[in-house]
């Protein structure tokens, strides 16, 4: 900075002196704020205090590095806001606020008299600004805000100030916004003319007569209707979305991407949804009540995120508390609710809470609710504790938790677990860069909830036949009736998603005589219960029972496997090896964890369903190789192997499309991966938004991503 200075004092004093004369005659103050010395002779103090007349001088290259009011560096990075003019001179945001303080309109650099003037900063701002630059703190100031940072490019100036100076919160989050009066529109009958569709199929066509079979595979599966065009508002349920994020201090060099990301989310949200907004390093903070995303509600929203700072620890679990108290107290109720939740770190204020969610996600696959210790951290409506409530009740308290961790320090057990426990989803983001398009698929499944509280009952039709076990993931499932119906508790449905389950039967040796011949015998219907966007009940049956023949002897066609059952046997059997591998490489066995996965890729292919080139056979067979890849080595694993595998554990587990790593797997079609149309399109909108900032941008690389496999090899 001294060199600078010298540079400027040396080519500039004479300017300055030839340019003071001039003016000294005409003006007797200075009319952007700044003093000028009386002296005709400019003395080292008179070019201090006479930063304007300096600037007049400076070309546009200079300009571009220096302040023409304090001289001081430019470069992004610094702790300091940039404001850019609109004839495109940059000054400290501190120093042209404080300098247009009196409704002057005139650049300092090139005298353009300017439109739109930056808004005055809150008293102390800048000097607070200064101060932590002194201090070398890597810290933001609430005020500060870039017009050159892409995720606010192009918004209104309004929205660019800062919000007001944070309240003490209420005793009780009961002041969310109303919610708009319900509308009657076409969307009843819409959504009635094409209901979630039901199919039931055999493992087989057959089974002989003469033989039971214990545990016989049938196929149940539902699809939700699609969105309707023009009515997709009317068609999906409205939301309350509450947004917990980290502003720890790792955060700071992430913290433009996270505002550009929350912004997306923002400007998504329609007029009857509702958004809320609470922030956690240390402590936790509600920086945004429940409001409306009308357009008032989304200038609100973006003011707050063009607020965020970050400082202090991470402390998880207070983040939750605040977040599911905004939801449990708030006055009136939207469908749906659901929490996001974003951290890069490990809680650092709750004692070992890492060992603790290591310990609840070994055990994930059997019964996480088992660990006591583990859910007394967590709000009860994350985690229900009275596994005995009746099934509404339990239903109404669980809050689904969507977690989003980035980076390769984030506590992925953590993240996992409290996805896991709540019924939402995990997404691992390996680059910071990717956050905005896991924020879209999310929402874009958040946002196209067209089935609620959706129920499959199964009834079995011969006596004899019994239902034994349900594969049903994470979603609950009940046997009653000594085995004679059985139920499964799906939860909500996204618009053309689809979830299948196998329901394994135990069928006796058939009573028949053989002169009675073939006889077909009938197992069990299955019916679903949902309730649409109306509110209304609504009921379907499977268009036919599920049957099978009872020959003497079967044919070669009898033997068939139906290969739609054992391409989910597969997805079954290929989750179910890759939570075993990934327990033994958490006990340091990478060999066997290996070992499996390699075993278990051999069956997959060898299967009839792998033999006949299924397209989710080659997809599992990709992600099992994926997985072995990323368990190469301890080192490996732990820096991008667990995450990668909890969020495909947590894909699996719920049947929903989650972000792992850099994204999707490059090969994977939409519908293999869980993905719907309406995610789909999400991630397509987010795309072509950050297609258009990396035109601006002068590291495009940072939009790029590389496979694993190139990275290893």
């Amino acid at each position: 900075m001294s060199t600078t200075w010298k540079k400027l004092k040396k080519s500039l004093i004479p300017k300055i002196s030839s340019n003071h004369d001039r003016r000294r005659s005409s003006s007797t103050s200075s009319t952007n704020g700044i003093a000028s010395s009386p002296s005709p002779t400019p003395s080292h103090t008179s070019v201090s205090r006479s930063s304007s007349l300096l600037s007049y001088s400076f070309n546009f290259r200079s300009s571009k590095k220096i302040c023409a009011i304090c001289l001081g560096s430019l470069k992004k990075g610094e702790g300091q806001a940039i404001f850019t003019a609109e004839c495109s001179h940059p000054f400290h945001f501190n120093c042209i606020a404080t300098n247009v303080q009196h409704g002057n309109r005139i650049c300092p650099i090139c005298r353009c008299e300017w439109k739109d003037i930056p808004f005055q900063a809150p008293n102390g701002a800048a000097d607070t600004t200064r101060r932590n630059n002194t201090m070398g703190r890597a810290r933001v100031s609430p005020y500060n805000v870039s017009l050159q940072d892409s995720f606010i490019s192009g918004l209104p100036l309004h929205l660019l100030q800062p919000p007001p100076p944070p309240q003490s919160e209420p005793d009780l989050f009961s002041d969310d916004e109303p919610l708009p009066a319900i509308q009657a529109g076409p969307a009843a009958a819409s959504t009635r003319a094409q209901p979630i569709t039901i199919k039931a199929l055999p493992e087989f066509p057959a089974v002989l007569a003469s033989e039971a079979a214990s545990k016989f595979a049938v196929l149940v599966g539902i699809r939700a209707p699609p969105f309707h065009v023009d009515l997709q508002q009317l068609d999906r349920a409205p939301i309350d979305l509450v947004a917990v994020l980290d502003v720890s201090g790792s955060m700071s060099s992430k913290l433009r991407l996270l505002k550009r990301a929350v912004c997306f989310i923002i400007q998504n949200l329609g007029p009857s949804d509702r958004l809320s907004i609470v922030t956690f390093s240390a402590s936790a903070q509600r920086i945004l009540p429940l409001r409306r995303m009308s357009s008032s509600g989304h200038d609100d929203a973006i003011r707050a995120v063009n607020g965020l700072t970050s400082s202090g620890g991470t402390n998880i679990v207070e983040g939750l508390k605040k977040g599911v108290r905004v939801l449990e107290e708030r006055r009136e109720h939207n469908p749906i609710a659901s929490i996001i939740l974003l951290s890069d770190g490990h809680d650092t204020l709750n004692g070992d809470v890492h060992g603790l969610y290591r310990s609840i996600q070994n055990q994930s696959t059997v019964n996480p609710r088992q660990n006591l210790q583990y859910l007394n951290l967590l709000p009860a409506s994350i985690c229900p504790r009275n596994e005995h409530a009746p099934r509404d009740e339990s239903r109404q308290l669980a809050i689904p938790v969507h977690t989003f961790g980035f980076g390769f320090e984030h506590d992925s057990n953590a993240m996992h677990a409290i996805s896991d426990i709540s019924g939402g989803t995990y997404s691992f983001i390996e680059s910071i860069d990717m956050l905005q398009d896991a924020f879209a698929r999310c929402i874009g499944g958040l946002l196209s909830v067209v089935a609620q509280d959706v129920q499959l009952k199964m009834q079995l039709i011969s006596p004899e036949v019994q239902i034994v076990s349900i594969s049903s993931g994470r979603y609950k499932s009940e046997i009653m009736s000594e085995g004679q119906t059985a139920i499964i508790e799906v939860g909500s449905l996204y618009a053309d998603e689809e979830k299948e389950f196998l329901v394994y039967l135990s069928i006796p040796a058939s009573t028949h005589s053989e002169s009675e011949g073939e006889n077909n015998m009938s197992l069990l219907d299955v019916m679903c219960s949902y309730k649409a966007s109306t509110t209304e009940i609504i009921q379907s049956r499977c268009d036919h029972a599920v049957e099978i023949r009872r020959p003497e002897v079967l044919s070669p066609t009898d033997s068939m496997v139906c290969l739609e059952v054992d391409r989910q046997r597969n997805r079954l059997s290929a989750a179910e090896a890759i939570a075993n591998a990934q327990r033994m490489a958490e006990g340091g066995d990478l060999v066997h964890a290996q070992a499996v996965l390699s075993e278990q890729r051999t069956a997959l292919l060898s299967s009839a369903s792998g033999l006949a080139g299924d397209a989710l056979c080659n997809w599992l067979e990709e992600e099992l190789n994926e997985t072995r890849l990323r368990m190469a080595n301890k080192d490996l694993y732990e820096h991008i192997g667990r995450a990668y595998v909890l969020a495909g554990l947590s894909s699996h587990s719920w049947q929903r499309a989650t972000t792992r790593g850099q994204g999707n797997q490059p090969s994977t079609s939409s519908s293999i991966s869980y993905e719907t149309p309406s995610m789909v399109n999400m991630v397509s909108k987010s795309q072509i938004l950050n297609l258009g900032s990396s035109s601006q941008n002068p590291h495009p690389s940072l939009n790029k991503s590389c496979s694993l496999i190139q990275r290893n090899k």
